[in-house]
């Protein structure tokens, strides 16, 4: 008779990111985990939110504010972390890894949690000093040391991580001016003719350009990058732009997306896409081996926000567990995207553009800076686009998701969840009166 896997199994998890993190936290809930893990980081220190960065980059809140769990969590939950160490090989045959520090361990299982690392344009000049990513706590330091130290910041991309990344700067420059600091003077580049092009239409990115210009940054769109320029020190002293413009910069940072960090699954021999493939168990092609979050790929679908990645986890959760439920798989899922740039919120989801057969709803109020609109076809909602106040945005999803005919209500759709509401239950009452057949839905 053999020993029940979790009696025995050797969980290694490569990532002290947040998707590792969570996987760890999600397992020591549940029966049956496995009786070692071992987590492995290469950054040198526990995981922490990187979804905070931007305020803490903002000088918004305290580094510590940061940290999802100290190191001695780890040690008392039983739970071995081994910070500081990259892993640079995998024996598939012989279940073994090696890092950069000579370290040798055996596994029965694993899980790449290797996230991503910033996209970078293949232009001259981007290996110059003064060339900056967007990603993890010491990009973030480094860009604070610029901020207050001053001078002409360059962001390259105008979508969340790029803003965030320019916001940040210009409040940091702002609140911790240094002695004999020159000022901050930051510049957004977005190749699109809009801001966040993939989230907003016209009027809201409009809005939101509009606002930060008018907090100090300056925004240029439909601007393509040619080059990164240096001095003959090596170091960053321009951009240069398709049309021929050139804004001088004493540091660029590159905030145009992300690129999964494969590389590892690949030399592995793991069957590798644009990032490491999985199926709906979150397995590789390695039956011994799991990926998640920003470093995995499931039918042709890349991640880079939390909400699937949480999902991911939980899947997989169960599957490293003694007895998985039957049943416990992935599937993609809709979801909305929830956004806060230096205290403008945003809320988006389905088409960004209207079609021919779409009903739009729109409202505007320039002057508290509210703009809703949304994508109706025959009586359902497609899409919703959600500036200022997005109160509403989940109820809208909700309905959304339901696929509900929102006819009734349609006057309403702009003014409140408890006004579109109150026509449906109306709706529903009438209904009901008419049929008297027809089940009444219950009160909560």
């Amino acid at each position: 008779m053999h020993p029940a896997p979790h009696e025995t199994e050797h969980l290694v998890i490569i990532g002290n990111g947040m998707a590792g993190h969570r996987l760890v936290e999600a397992l020591l809930k549940r029966p049956g985990r496995p009786a070692r893990i071992t987590v492995i980081g290469d950054e040198a220190t526990p995981a922490y939110n990187r979804i905070l960065l931007s305020p803490w980059l903002a000088g918004e809140m305290e580094r510590q504010a940061l940290t999802l769990r100290e190191a001695e969590w780890y040690t008392e939950q039983g739970v071995e972390l081994l910070l500081g160490e990259r892993v640079t090989w995998i024996d598939r045959v012989a279940r073994r890894l090696t890092t950069d520090a000579g370290r040798a361990l055996d596994y029965h299982r694993l899980v790449l949690a290797t996230g991503s690392r910033p996209a970078m344009p293949a232009v001259p000049g981007i290996e110059l000093s003064g060339v900056h990513g967007f990603r993890d706590l010491d990009d973030a330091e480094t860009l604070a040391g610029v901020a207050e130290h001053g001078g002409r910041v360059v962001v390259i991309g105008g979508g969340l991580l790029g803003l965030e990344a320019a916001e940040g700067l210009r409040k940091r420059g702002e609140g911790s001016p240094r002695q004999g600091s020159r000022g901050l003077a930051v510049s957004v580049l977005q190749r699109s003719a809009r801001l966040m092009n993939r989230q907003l239409d016209a009027t809201a990115a409009g809005l939101l350009e509009a606002e930060l210009g008018r907090r100090g940054l300056a925004i240029h769109t439909g601007a393509q990058l040619a080059a990164i320029e240096g001095d003959h020190h090596g170091r960053v002293s321009g951009v240069r732009l398709v049309d021929g413009q050139r804004l001088v910069a004493d540091c660029v940072v590159v905030a145009a997306g992300i690129t999964p960090s494969a590389e590892l699954g690949q030399r592995a021999g793991l069957d590798v896409d644009r990032a490491i493939v999985v199926d709906d168990t979150l397995t590789t092609s390695d039956p011994a081996i799991h990926a998640l979050g920003e470093c995995c790929q499931f039918e042709g679908t890349t991640y880079g926000l939390v909400e699937p990645i949480w999902r991911q986890v939980e899947v997989l959760a169960e599957q490293l567990t003694a007895d998985p439920a039957e049943g416990v798989r992935y599937e993609e899922r809709p979801c909305a995207t929830k956004l806060k740039i230096g205290g403008i919120s945003l809320f988006a989801f389905g088409p960004i553009d209207p079609d021919t057969g779409h009903d739009v709803l729109a409202y505007h109020d320039p002057e508290q800076g509210d703009y809703r609109r949304l994508l109706l076809r025959d009586g359902r909602l497609e899409g919703a686009i959600l500036y200022g106040d997005t109160a509403m945005g989940p109820w809208l999803f909700d309905q959304a998701q339901a696929g509900s005919d929102l006819g009734t209500c349609r006057q309403a759709l702009l003014l409140g969840a408890a006004d579109a509401d109150a026509l449906l239950d109306a709706h529903h009452s009438d209904t009901n009166s008419d049929n008297p057949d027809r089940p009444v839905k219950e009160a909560a």
